[in-house]
C-alpha cells in the first residue's frame, strides 16, 4: 500500500517552489512554504496568492482554487518551525551543489525519520547529494519543469538506495496533482535537460555559422520536429516516419558534419533487420501496423487542433512592453 502524504513543506520559495507549493496545495495537501528567512516566505505566499486570483479569473486555475490556497497554503517561519508536522519536503533553491548540500541538511535534521526528502535538482546527480544525508533510503529527485502549474512533466528520479516506497509515493503525491511522472537515470542532465541542452548547443553552432537567425532558428524549431512534439515523443516520430527515412538522412548529415552524426547504432541495427518502424511493425516502440491508419488520424485531427490553438492564442509578445 502506497503511503500516504497529507503535509508538505517547499523549501525555497522562488517562482519555481511556489508554482510547486501552488500545484501540490490545490491537491488538497497541507503545504508550508519556507524560505531563507520567515518576511521572504511570507512576501512569497502574498504573490503566490495574487497569482492564483488572476490565474483563476483568466481561466487558467479551476473556480474556487484561491479560495483552496488560501486554506492549505501556509508561510512558515522556518523549516525547522514545523519540520515534525510534514510527510514530505521539496529542496526548491537555486542550483548550486554547496547550497544544496547545506540546506538538505538542515532538513533532514528538522524533519522525522520517516519524512520523505525530494530535491527538485535539474541537473546535478542524486548520488552526488545522497552521501550526505544520513538517511538516503527517503531521499530522491523530483524534478518539475517552469512554470510548474502548466507544465505536466515531472522526472522521478530514485537514487541507488532509495526505498520503493518512497518512489512510490512521490509518484501518488505529484500525479494527484495532475502531472505525468516518468522515473529516469540517476545522471547528469537526467533526461529533459540532456535532451533540451543538446538541442541548444546544435541551435547556437547553428547561428555562429551563420546559418540562420535566432529568430528564424526559433520558427523552423517551433513550427515543424517542435510542433510535432507537442503530441509525440522522437521515438513515435521516428517510428512513424520510418526508420530507413531516418537512417538516410544520417548518412546525409554525416557527410556535412562528420561522425558526430554518424546513424546510431540501435538505428542502424533495426533497419539492417528489416525493421522501419510503424510500417513494416516494430519500431523503438513495438507498434504493429494495423496501428497506422488510426494513428494517422489521430495525429492529423490533433495536429489541426493545434494550429487552431495557436491561431486562437496568436504570436507570443516578443518586444511587448507593459504598461
Amino acid at each position: 500500500m502506497t503511503r500516504k502524504i497529507e503535509t508538505l513543506a517547499v523549501v525555497g520559495s522562488g517562482y519555481m517552489g511556489g508554482g510547486i507549493a501552488q500545484s501540490l496545495a490545490l491537491t488538497g495537501c497541507t503545504v508550508y512554504l519556507t524560505d531563507a528567512d520567515a518576511q521572504r516566505a511570507r512576501d512569497s505566499h502574498a504573490r503566490l496568492l495574487r497569482e492564483a486570483e488572476a490565474f483563476e479569473s483568466a481561466g487558467l486555475f479551476p473556480a474556487g482554487s484561491t479560495a483552496t490556497l488560501k486554506e492549505k497554503l501556509i508561510a512558515a517561519e522556518s523549516i525547522e518551525a514545523i519540520g515534525q508536522r510534514v510527510d514530505y519536503v521539496a529542496e526548491v533553491v537555486p542550483e548550486n551543489l554547496e547550497l544544496k548540500l547545506d540546506v538538505l541538511k538542515r532538513i533532514e535534521a528538522a524533519v522525522r525519520p520517516d519524512c520523505i526528502i525530494a530535491t527538485n535538482t535539474s541537473a546535478i546527480p542524486i548520488k552526488t547529494m545522497a552521501p550526505s544525508l544520513q538517511h538516503p533510503s527517503r531521499f530522491l529527485g523530483v524534478h518539475w519543469m517552469n512554470p510548474a502549474p502548466f507544465v505536466p512533466a515531472v522526472e522521478i528520479i530514485p537514487g541507488a538506495d532509495t526505498s520503493e516506497d518512497v518512489v512510490a509515493a512521490s509518484e501518488a503525491l505529484v500525479q494527484a496533482a495532475g502531472k505525468v511522472t516518468a522515473r529516469v537515470a540517476d545522471v547528469a542532465g537526467f533526461v529533459a535537460n540532456r535532451l533540451q541542452f543538446a538541442l541548444f548547443k546544435e541551435a547556437v553552432a547553428v547561428v555562429e555559422e551563420g546559418l540562420a537567425t535566432p529568430e528564424d532558428v526559433d520558427k523552423v524549431v517551433s513550427n515543424s520536429f517542435g510542433f510535432r512534439l507537442a503530441l509525440f515523443g522522437p521515438f513515435a516520430i521516428a517510428d512513424m516516419a520510418g526508420l530507413d527515412v531516418y537512417a538516410a538522412s544520417y548518412g546525409s548529415l554525416e557527410r556535412q558534419y562528420g561522425p558526430r552524426f554518424s546513424v546510431p547504432a540501435g538505428l542502424k541495427q533495426r533497419v539492417d533487420q528489416g525493421d522501419l518502424g510503424l510500417k513494416t511493425g516494430g519500431g523503438f516502440l513495438g507498434l504493429p501496423p494495423s496501428c497506422a491508419q488510426p494513428l494517422a488520424a489521430y495525429r492529423n485531427k490533433a495536429y489541426q487542433r493545434l494550429m487552431q490553438l495557436r491561431q486562437e492564442l496568436g504570436e507570443p509578445p516578443f518586444g511587448a512592453s507593459e504598461g
